[in-house]
This record gives C-alpha cells, structure tokens and sequence, in this order.
C-alpha cells in the first residue's frame, strides 16, 4: 500500500516570521506626509525591510522597542498605500546581540529575502560588523540604535549607511558639557564597556575632554559579563574623580551602580543612554536614581500631539502597554518608527527600491514631520545622521519610568 504523503512542517525561520507579521498586523493612521498615497494597499508584492536586533538576551527590551516603533509606522504607511503602491513588509532576524549572527543575518536577510533596506539594532558592535556589507550589496542601512560614531562615518567613498539615533561623538560632548554645568565637574572619570562601542566612546570622550580643558581621572574598561567593577572604580576613585561617564547596556550599567553602593562612593555618574534599555531601576535598585543619561526621545510630560496620539497606538495595538513604565525604552520606539517612515520617503522620493536609487532617495527627503521632531532634509552626502545634539534630553529614572532631569 502506497504510503500517504506527510505535510511538511513550517520551518522554525518561517514561523518566527508569521509570528512577526502578526505582531506587525493591524493599522493606525497618524502621520501627516501620507495624504499624496493612492488609498489602502491592495495585493501587490511587498516591498521587504529587513530588522536585525537582539530580541533574545539582554538587549531584548531594546529590540522590542525597536520591532513596535517599526511595526506601528509600517501600519501607518500601508494604510495610506504602501509604497510605489506596494505594501511594507517587515522581515526580522534575531541577532543575540552577537555580530557574527548579525552578519549571517544581515547577508541572508539581502540574498535571500530580498530586503531592499536593513534597520540595525542596538549593539553597536553588531552595526559595525554589518556596515561593511551593506556597502558592499549597496543596499541602505538605517541605523535606529547603536550609536558608535564609525557607523555613519565608515570612510566608505560609496556609504549606503544612515541613522535616526545619536551618535558616540556628539553625546561624548554632551556628557561633559552637562557633568560641568550640573555638578561642576573638574576631574570625572570613566569607566566604560571593553567593546567597539566603548571604544568609540573612549575615542569621543578624550577629545570632547580635551576641547573643554579638561583633565581626566582615567578611563577604566569592564567586560558585559563582569558583576563586580570596585576594582575599576576605586582606581578613579583614588585619582581623584569628581564625577563619573558611563557607557554600558542596561545590565552592566546596573552592576556599576551596585558597586558604587558596595564602596560607599557617591559621586555623580553622567550616562550614555544604555540604562535606559530595560528595567535599570530595578536591576540597580535605589542608586539607579543618581544616574542621568541621554536620550533623544521620552513620552513623560510630552504634550506633542502626534506624542499623545503615538503612546494611544501603541496601548492599543500591544495590550501589554498599561502606561509609560511599559513602552521602556521609549526612544528605541520613537527612533525607529521616525526611521521607518524616512526610509519609506526615500522610497517614493526615489521611485525605485533599486540600492543605489533609494540611497540617493534618502538625499531627496525634504521635510518629515516626525515623532522626535521635524524633519527638514535629514539627509546630505556626507551628512548621514539625522539627529544632532539639539536633540538630545538628559533624563533619568523615576517610579519605574524615563522622565526629562528637568521634571
């Protein structure tokens, strides 16, 4: 007897991205640059991003906020039409926050699935490595997250590579200017994590020192997986320093805090952005609230209308979302749905998603009327982020959720 055929079953990639398109589904209309679209987007074949972030480890929380920011504007855009008539599609990959998973991926994602854009994530090691092959392919990179300064400036003579997010030597400046007005900072240190992208820091820091005359107490260096930095902070503490920089993802940054609470050392700790990719307040416990760090974007004591309107979308389309504690980090959400909406632009101001004719699109966006701000062109050659030190908010942690130092 002839045996009866078995029906395959999906593949674990296949159903990662069903499972993606279900979080991507449903539709909200917000964004004003929509009215020139054609109407609701009928069959068609999709026009393919590809999103390579860690949504697994200690950068999930980051890579959650980056995947909703997206899947909201993308339920903006194919609302009114999609682009060239074609619908949005997101095809995600998890990196692991691991830059040779980052690469496989970022290659597959391009050979494979057919993306015609790529959007990173928040580990800047990870862009790093993925940058050269986006050149390469000449297919765009838009960069919501990481802020390594090497990453828009590549010194490729042909950059396919953007960014709606900070950038390491612009914030290093940042830091400094605030730990001296805030807390009169004469001698700070700092420690900072021993990858490329405290590398790129240590870089921007040195010079952003130098430019403001003043001496520092030392640079210290961790591993992410260290649990104890007394070591690295008594050293500064001994130089001398008055006030500490910090570059580190959430968990690392949270162990730095607790050593300082071991030593008794309170001292200010001026942060980049990293605190802000989970539930530091937790992880670091009542010494988290000493610590301010940059941000470009928080939905606390923002009276933005489009602000409002995005943080309604967001509870109603995750129902997780119960108030602004949940949408942590909020500028994960707010850069990459910014991003996701530029990239679509560029697609139309193009005509095209062929690599080459959507990198100059990017060139051809005028005005945008963002999340974050407006936007007016975003992009130049050789200007390829389109955020700056205007748009930075220093804030910190208060009951849970990300407030401007201010309120």
């Amino acid at each position: 007897m002839p045996r009866r055929p078995v029906a395959a079953r999906p593949s674990r990639r296949l159903t990662r991205r069903l499972a993606l398109g279900s979080l991507l589904s449903g539709a909200v209309c917000l964004s004003p640059f929509l009215g020139p679209f054609l109407g609701p987007v009928r069959a068609a074949e999709p026009v393919r991003i590809g999103l390579v972030t860690a949504l697994s480890g200690q950068s999930a929380k980051s890579g959650e906020a980056i995947s909703r920011g997206i899947g909201l504007a993308i339920d903006e855009i194919n609302k009114g039409g999609g682009v060239l008539g074609r619908p949005l599609e997101l095809v995600a990959r998890d990196d692991e926050a691991n830059p040779s998973k980052g690469v496989l991926a970022a290659r597959e994602l391009i050979q494979r699935a057919g993306v015609v854009a790529l959007i990173g994530g928040l580990d800047t090691p990870v862009s790093m490595a993925s940058v050269p092959i986006a050149n390469q392919m000449k297919v765009p990179f838009m960069g919501p997250g990481a802020a390594g300064t090497g990453i828009t400036r590549n010194g490729a003579a042909d950059n396919y590579v953007f960014r709606v997010s900070a950038v390491d030597a612009l914030v290093d400046e940042a830091l400094v200017a605030y730990a001296q007005k805030t807390y009169g900072a004469k001698k700070p240190g700092a420690i900072l994590v021993n990858n490329a992208w405290g590398e790129s820091n240590q870089q921007g820091l040195v010079a952003a020192l130098k430019a403001a005359g003043l001496p520092s107490a030392g640079i210290e260096k961790y591993e992410a997986s260290d649990l104890d930095m007394v070591p690295q902070l008594s050293r500064l503490r001994e130089a001398g320093a008055d006030a500490l920089f910090l570059v580190g993802n959430v968990g690392p940054s949270a162990q730095v805090v607790k050593s300082l609470d071991r030593m008794g050392w309170d001292v200010p700790v001026v942060s980049h952005w990293g605190p802000a990719g989970g539930r530091f307040d937790e992880l670091a416990g009542p010494g988290a609230a000493r610590v301010h760090f940059v941000q470009t974007f928080t939905f606390a004591g923002n009276e933005n209308p489009k602000a409002k309107a995005v943080l309604e979308a967001l509870k109603a389309k995750y129902p997780a979302i119960k108030s602004m504690a949940d949408v942590t980090p909020a500028v994960g959400i707010a850069n990459a749905y910014d991003a996701t909406h530029l990239i679509a632009l560029a697609i139309q101001a193009a005509g095209s998603t062929e690599g080459p004719k959507l990198r100059d699109g990017f060139y051809k966006v005028a005005t945008y009327p963002g999340l974050i701000k407006t936007y007016e062109t975003p992009f130049a050659p050789g200007r390829h982020d389109a955020l700056g030190p205007a748009d930075y908010v220093f804030s910190r942690f208060r009951n849970g959720e990300i407030v401007a130092v201010t309120q």
